[in-house]
C-alpha cells in the first residue's frame, strides 16, 4: 500500500525516523522546511511507521523514536534507509537531503530546491524607489522588518493619482485662451494629438508594467531596465528635470491665479509687463522655499493633503459642466466693452462703455459746478441756466483724447468708432460656436478684436497707450501644442506607486488607461463647451483683463467664479507639492542606481530615507523656471522632457516586441509595435511641432548624459533591449558576413595579440598591446589573447584571473576588443589552439601579433623560441598574417609622439601588400603622424632598376600613398669569411646544445628507470614529452618506427645488463669523443647561402635606415625541416642586427590592397 504526503514539519532531532542516539545534537535548529516526503510498501501496524506518523502529524513523539538506522520487512517490503545520505552517523541539518533528491544531491550546494526557491518568490516585496537592484536585496542574512502588505486597488491606487497629476494648472489658465487663438477645430485637434500621444504611450507603459514584477521606480525603472544604464540613465535625468520644472510652472500657476485673480493689490512692482513679471519672481521663489520646506519636514503631510487638492480639482470641473448647462438657459451677466470691433480693457470701463454721458446741473453742484459750466460754455458758445442734461466725457474719453474737453483732438479710430458692449458669454444656446471653428492667432501687440463686429474705420495700428486688449506673446499652432501638452502629462503617477498596489499587473493598465480616457473627454467636451458658451474676444483674452480682470473659466464656472478661482489655485499648489515631492526620489534612484559617479551624493539623505539632498538641488532648479517667471516660456520646456520620456518608452516596448526577447511575456496583451512604434512617431513630430530649439536643447542635453554613461558610468547588466538589439545586430551582420569572402576594398587588419603572462600573472610586453592600439587607431576588431598552462578543471580560477589582467590592460591601452584565456598542457598546443577557433564566423582574425623571443640564446627555457617557430608554422598554414615587432620595448608609447622621421618598408618579396598598408594605418594615429614613408626594393643584376623605381612609383600613385622610391641593387658576390665563420659557429653552437640536451635527456631517464623499474606502466613515459619538445629529428625517428618501439619499451624487462646496453647505444654522442666530433663539422652549404643573405641584406638595411623610427621587412619563412629551426632563428637575428625598431611581416597569401575604387 502506497501513500504520498506532503507535510510541512521542523527538521529537529525529534522529527527525523531512524535518528540514533550518537548523532549530533541538532535540535536547537528551528528551520522550516518543506519537505516531500513518499512512503512506501509500510506497514501501518509497524512502530517505526506510527512514531513516523506521528512525528510528522504533531510534531513530537521523538522519545520513541527506534534507535537503529533501516528496518527490515518481513513480508518482503522494501527497507526504509537511513535518512542522511551517504553518511552512517548524523550530519548537519543543512546537509540533509530528501530521499527523492538523492540523485541531485551535489547541486543542492549551489542550487535551491524547487519549494524554497517558490517560497522566496512568493514573499518578494517591493522595495523603496532605486534602493537596491530587486535581485540583489534578496539576502538570507538581511534581517528585514516586517511590512504590512500593499492595499490598494485600481481606484484609489492608480486611477485617482493619475487624475491629479494629469489635470493641473493649463486646464483653468490657459485652455480658454488655447480654444479662442486656434479655434474649436484646431484646439480639437491639439487636444485629441496629445491625448493620443499620452494613450499609445500608456499602452506601451502597461506592457512594459506587466513584464515582470517593477519595483517602485516608474518611469526610469522602466526605461533603464528595457534600454540599458545608458538610455535608462539620460532619460531618467530628463524626466526628472520635466518634473522638476513641471513644479515651476504650477508654482508660477499659484501665483499668477493670486496676483491676478485673488488679490490683486498684494503686487509689490506697480505696472504692467516687467513688473509683473517681477511679482511673480518675487513670490514664486518665496512659495518655493516655504513648499521645499514643507516636503523637508513631512512628506506625509503632503500625501494627506493630495485627496484634497483632488477634491478641489473634481468640483471645479463639475461646476464648468453645471455652469455651461445653466448657461443655455440664464446666462452669466458679464458684458465686454467694444470700440468698433476692438475689445476694450475692463479696468477703464468703469459701467460706463460710452464716449459721454448726459448728467443733470443739479447733481453736479457738488463737484466744481462753475469749472465744469465754463468748460461747457467752452465748447457751445452759449449758457443755459435752466436745469437740464449736460453731456459730459466718460473716463475712456480721456484715453483717446488729448483732453477731457467735447471739442479735443482724438484718435482716429476712436472719431470713426463708437462703443458698444456685447455677453462675454453667450450662453450654450447661443450659436456662438459658428465664430469660434476658426483660428485667429496674433502676434506681440496686436488688439484683440471681434470679427464679425463691423468696424467703419481702417484705423492705423493701435497704441499700446490705449485702452486695448492686446496680445502678450505672439502665437501660433505649433506655441500652442507645447503650452497645452503639459496638461495631459502625469500618466506615470501609477506606475510609481507600484510598490504599494495589491496587484500592479493590473491596476497599472486599468486604472492608467481609464484616467487618460476621462481626461481626454474632460479635455476635448471642454473644448467644445467653451468654444460654445463663451465669446472669442473674451476666449483670447488671456488674463480676463476685458471683464475687468476675472478668471475666464470662472465665469462659466456656477454659482460662483470663486469655485473656480480658489479650486484651482489649490490645485496647482498641490500639484506644485507633489512634483516637489516626486522629483527627489526619482533623483535618488539614478543616484543610487551608481550610474552616474556624480551625482551619488544625492542618493544620500536623512535617517529615514528622505533625500535631502536631492531636494536641494531639485528646489535649486525650480527656482530657474521660476526666474523665468512665464507660465508660457516655461511649458514648453518640460514638454520637451516629457515627450522624450514617453518616446523612449514607446521605443522600449517596440524593441521588445520586436527582438521577441525569452523574457518579454507581458500579461498585458492589448499592445502591438505599430503603436509603439506610432506612439514614438508623435512624440518626435510633437517635440519639433512644439518648438524644435527645445527639441534640439533637449535632445543634446541627453545625448551628452548618454555619452557620459557610456565612457565614466558603471558597468549595468540589466538584461536590457539594446543588449538584446546588439545581439540582434550582430548575428544579422555575421551571417551577412559569412555570404563570402572579403573583397580586398574591406579587408582590414584584424588581429590576434597574443601575449605571455609572467608567474605574477603579469603581462611580461605590454608594449605589445601598446602598437595593436596604433595600428588599429582604436578601431576593428581585436582579440587578446594568452595561454595559461595546466588542466582546465584545476586551473579555471587562474585563467579568470588571466582574463582579468589582460582586461586591465585592455582598458588602461584604451583597446576595444575581446579577451581569450586557454588552458592547455602546452604553450604550443594552446597557442594553436586559439588561432584555430578564435573569432566568429566572418569576424574571424586574419592578422596575428607576437612578441619576439626575447634573448632566446640565454633563455633558460628552451621552448620558447620552439613556441614561437611552432607559431609561424601555424599562422602559416591557417593562411593568415603574421606581424613580429622586434625590440618592443623600444617602441614609443601612445603619449610619446615620434618626432619627424621615416617609416621605412623593406619590399623584398610580394606579401599581397601587407608592407605597404601597415605604414598608412599607423600614420592614422598620433604617435606615428609626424613620420614620412619610404619604400625600398631590392634589385637584382638582371633587373633594370630604372625601370623598376618608375613602375614602384606609379603603383604608390594609383595607390594614393604618399612615399619615396629607392630601388637598391643586390650585386652577386663571393661569401665572405665573416659569413662562412658565421655559419659554422651557428651549427656548432645548434649541435652543442643538441648534444647537451640529449645528456641531460639521458640522465633524466636513467633516474626515472631507477625509480620505476618495479612498475611496468610507467615505462612508458620514458622519452614522453620532454624528448618531443627537445628535438624535432628524434621525433620525426620516432614516428617512424613508433609503434613497434613503444610496444617494445612496454614489454620489455629491465634487467641490469639490459639497462646498461639501452645507456650505452643511446647516449653515444655525449662522450668527450662525440663533442670532438662535433667540432670537427663543416657548414651546410644551403645554410652558407641563407646566412649570406642574411648578412648582406643587413648590410644594406642598417646603411639606408640607421636613422629610421620604424623598419618593415618582410619574414622569411621558417624551414620545412624542423631540424634548422635555430638556425632560422639564427638568421632572423643576422638579418635584423643593428635596427633599433624592427617589425617582420609575413602577409597571409591574400591580396590586402588595390589600386581600384
Amino acid at each position: 500500500m502506497t501513500s504520498v504526503r506532503f507535510t510541512v514539519t521542523p527538521t529537529k532531532a525529534e522529527d527525523l525516523p531512524g535518528l540514533s542516539d550518537t548523532s549530533p545534537d541538532i535540535s536547537s535548529r528551528s528551520d522550516t522546511r518543506v519537505r516531500f516526503g513518499s512512503r512506501e510498501s509500510v506497514n501501518r501496524n509497524d512502530p517505526l511507521s506510527e512514531a513516523s506518523a506521528g512525528a510528522t502529524t504533531t510534531g513530537g513523539g521523538g522519545a520513541d523514536t527506534p534507535e537503529h538506522c533501516s528496518i527490515d520487512q518481513g513480508d518482503g517490503n522494501s527497507k526504509i534507509s537511513n535518512v542522511y545520505i551517504n553518511n552512517s552517523h548524523g550530519m548537519d541539518d543543512d546537509d540533509f537531503y530528501d530521499r527523492n533528491l538523492a540523485l541531485f544531491e551535489e547541486e543542492m550546494d549551489t542550487r535551491p530546491k524547487v519549494s524554497s526557491l517558490l517560497n522566496r518568490l512568493a514573499n518578494y516585496t517591493n522595495l523603496t524607489q532605486g534602493a537596491k537592484e530587486h535581485e540583489e536585496a534578496e539576502s538570507i542574512e538581511e534581517k528585514k522588518k516586517a511590512s504590512k502588505s500593499p492595499q490598494m486597488g485600481t481606484f484609489m491606487g492608480v486611477y485617482l493619482p493619475c487624475l491629479q497629476n494629469i489635470f493641473g494648472v493649463i486646464l483653468f489658465l490657459r485652455l480658454t485662451w488655447v480654444v479662442g487663438t486656434a479655434g474649436v477645430l484646431q484646439s480639437l485637434c491639439i487636444v485629441f494629438v496629445c491625448c493620443c500621444c499620452t494613450m499609445l504611450t500608456a499602452i506601451s507603459m502597461s506592457a512594459i508594467a506587466t513584464n515582470g514584477v517593477v519595483p517602485a521606480g516608474g518611469s526610469y525603472f522602466m526605461i533603464s531596465r528595457s534600454l540599458g544604464p545608458e538610455f535608462g540613465g539620460a532619460v531618467g535625468l530628463c524626466f526628472y528635470l520635466g518634473t522638476t520644472f513641471a513644479g515651476a510652472m504650477y508654482i508660477l500657476g499659484a501665483i499668477e491665479i493670486l496676483l491676478v485673480y485673488i488679490v490683486p493689490e498684494a503686487s509689490i512692482f506697480k505696472g504692467d509687463g516687467s513688473s509683473m513679471l517681477n511679482n511673480m519672481r518675487v513670490y514664486g521663489s518665496i512659495c518655493l522655499l516655504l513648499m521645499s520646506l514643507l516636503v523637508f519636514v513631512g512628506v506625509k503631510y503632503v500625501n494627506k493633503l493630495a485627496s484634497i487638492f483632488l477634491a478641489c480639482v473634481i468640483v471645479s470641473i463639475i461646476s464648468i459642466y453645471i455652469g455651461a448647462l445653466v448657461s443655455a438657459f440664464h446666462p452669466p451677466d458679464f458684458t465686454v466693452c467694444m470700440l468698433g470691433n476692438r475689445t476694450i480693457n475692463g479696468h477703464d470701463v468703469k459701467n460706463q462703455c460710452r464716449k459721454t454721458f448726459m448728467e443733470s446741473i443739479n447733481k453736479t453742484a457738488e463737484r466744481s459746478v462753475s469749472n465744469i459750466t465754463a468748460d461747457y460754455e467752452n465748447s457751445t458758445g452759449e449758457v443755459t441756466h435752466e436745469p437740464a442734461l449736460v453731456e459730459k466725457p466718460t473716463k475712456l474719453w480721456g484715453h483717446f483724447c488729448l483732453s477731457q474737453a467735447l471739442n479735443a483732438t482724438c484718435d482716429e479710430y476712436f472719431n470713426a468708432n463708437n462703443f458698444s458692449e456685447i455677453q462675454a458669454i453667450p450662453g450654450l444656446a447661443s450659436g456662438i460656436i459658428s465664430e469660434n471653428l476658426w483660428s485667429s492667432y496674433l502676434s506681440k501687440g496686436d488688439v484683440v478684436e471681434k470679427s464679425s463686429l463691423g468696424s467703419s474705420h481702417a484705423a492705423h495700428p493701435a497704441s499700446i497707450e490705449r485702452p486695448y486688449v492686446f496680445a502678450d506673446i505672439t502665437t501660433s499652432f505649433t506655441l500652442l501644442v507645447g503650452i497645452f501638452f503639459p496638461s495631459v502629462t502625469g500618466i506615470m503617477a501609477g506606475s510609481n506607486r507600484s510598490g504599494d498596489l495589491k496587484d500592479a499587473q493590473r491596476s497599472i493598465p486599468i486604472g492608467t488607461i481609464l484616467a487618460i480616457l476621462t481626461t481626454s473627454l474632460v479635455y476635448l467636451s471642454s473644448v467644445g463647451l467653451f468654444g460654445a458658451c463663451i465669446d472669442g474676444v473674451v476666449l483670447r483674452d488671456k488674463f480676463g483683463d476685458s471683464i475687468e480682470n476675472k478668471l475666464v473659466v470662472g465665469t462659466l464656472a456656477w454659482p460662483t467664479p470663486w469655485v473656480i478661482v480658489i479650486g484651482s489655485f489649490f490645485s496647482t499648489c498641490g500639484a506644485g507639492l507633489q512634483s516637489l515631492t516626486g522629483a527627489p526620489r526619482l533623483l535618488q534612484a539614478i543616484a543610487k542606481d551608481n550610474i552616474i559617479p556624480f551625482l551619488r551624493v544625492f542618493g544620500h539623505g536623512k535617517a529615514n530615507g528622505e533625500p535631502t539632498w536631492a531636494l536641494l538641488l531639485t528646489a535649486l532648479i525650480a527656482e530657474l523656471g521660476i526666474l523665468i517667471a512665464s507660465l508660457d516660456l516655461v511649458a514648453p520646456i518640460l514638454t520637451m522632457f516629457f515627450l522624450m520620456c514617453y518616446l523612449f518608452v514607446n521605443l522600449a516596448c517596440a524593441l521588445q516586441t520586436l527582438l521577441r526577447t525569452p523574457n518579454w511575456r507581458p500579461r498585458f496583451s492589448y499592445y502591438h509595435w505599430t503603436l509603439s512604434f506610432l506612439g514614438m512617431t508623435i512624440c518626435l513630430a510633437l517635440m519639433f511641432i512644439s518648438s524644435w530649439y527645445y527639441a534640439i536643447v533637449a535632445m543634446v542635453i541627453a545625448g551628452m548624459i548618454y555619452k557620459y554613461i557610456e565612457y565614466h558610468g558603471a558597468e549595468k547588466e540589466w538584461g536590457d533591449g539594446i543588449r538584446g538589439l546588439s545581439l540582434s545586430a550582430a548575428r544579422y551582420a555575421l551571417l551577412r558576413l559569412e555570404e563570402g569572402p572579403p573583397h580586398t576594398k574591406n579587408w582590414r587588419p584584424q588581429l590576434l595579440v597574443l601575449l605571455k603572462l609572467d608567474e605574477d600573472a603579469h603581462v611580461k610586453s605590454p608594449h605589445l598591446l601598446t602598437f595593436a592600439s596604433q595600428l588599429k587607431a582604436g578601431k576593428g576588431l581585436t582579440i587578446v589573447g594568452t595561454v595559461v598552462s595546466g588542466n582546465f578543471l584545476h586551473s579555471f580560477g587562474e585563467a579568470l584571473a588571466a582574463e582579468q589582467t589582460l582586461k586591465n590592460l585592455m582598458d588602461k591601452e584604451r583597446v576595444k576588443g575581446f579577451c581569450q584565456c586557454i588552458v592547455a598542457q602546452k604553450a604550443r598546443e594552446g597557442i594553436s589552439h586559439m588561432i584555430q577557433s578564435s573569432g566568429l564566423g566572418g569576424m574571424k582574425p586574419n592578422t596575428v601579433v607576437m612578441g619576439w623571443p626575447h634573448a632566446w640564446r640565454q633563455s633558460e627555457d628552451p621552448q620558447s623560441w620552439k613556441t614561437f617557430i611552432n607559431t609561424v608554422r601555424v599562422t602559416t598554414a591557417a593562411h593568415l598574417a603574421l606581424l613580429v615587432p622586434k625590440n618592443i620595448s623600444l617602441f614609443p608609447s601612445n603619449s610619446e609622439p615620434c618626432a619627424e622621421g621615416y617609416i621605412d618598408v623593406w619590399w623584398i618579396v610580394h606579401d599581397g601588400g601587407m608592407l605597404m598598408l601597415l605604414p598608412f594605418l599607423l600614420r592614422q594615429h598620433k604617435v606615428w603622424r609626424k613620420c614620412g614613408m619610404r619604400i625600398f626594393t631590392v634589385a637584382q643584376m638582371e633587373d633594370n632598376s630604372i625601370q623598376m623605381k618608375k613602375d614602384l612609383a606609379t603603383f604608390l600613385y594609383h595607390l594614393r600613398i604618399e612615399a619615396e622610391v629607392e630601388v637598391v641593387e643586390m650585386h652577386d658576390s663571393d661569401i665572405s669569411a665573416y659569413t662562412y665563420e658565421r655559419t659554422l659557429m651557428m651549427e656548432q653552437r645548434s649541435q652543442m646544445l643538441r648534444q647537451m640536451r640529449l645528456s641531460k635527456s639521458d640522465r633524466e631517464r636513467e633516474a626515472q628507470l631507477v625509480k620505476d623499474r618495479n612498475s611496468m606502466l610507467r615505462l612508458t613515459s620514458i622519452g614522453s614529452d620532454d624528448d618531443d619538445d627537445t628535438d624535432g629529428g628524434e621525433r620525426d625517428r620516432a614516428a617512424s618506427g613508433g609503434s613497434s618501439e613503444h610496444h617494445r619499451r612496454v614489454q620489455m624487462t629491465w634487467t641490469k645488463e639490459k639497462t646498461s646496453h639501452y645507456r650505452a647505444t643511446h647516449s653515444g654522442c655525449s662522450t668527450p669523443e662525440g663533442f670532438r666530433d662535433m667540432l670537427s663539422i663543416r657548414p651546410d652549404h644551403s645554410n652558407v647561402r641563407r646566412m649570406h643573405t642574411a648578412v648582406k641584406l643587413n648590410e644594406v638595411i642598417v646603411n639606408k635606415s640607421h636613422d629610421a623610427r620604424l623598419v618593415l621587412l618582410n619574414m622569411p619563412g621558417p624551414p620545412k625541416n624542423t631540424e634548422g629551426d635555430e638556425n632560422y632563428m639564427e638568421f632572423l637575428e643576422v638579418l635584423t642586427e643593428g635596427l633599433e625598431r624592427v617589425l617582420l611581416v609575413r602577409g597571409g597569401g591574400s591580396e590586402v590592397i588595390t589600386i581600384y575604387s
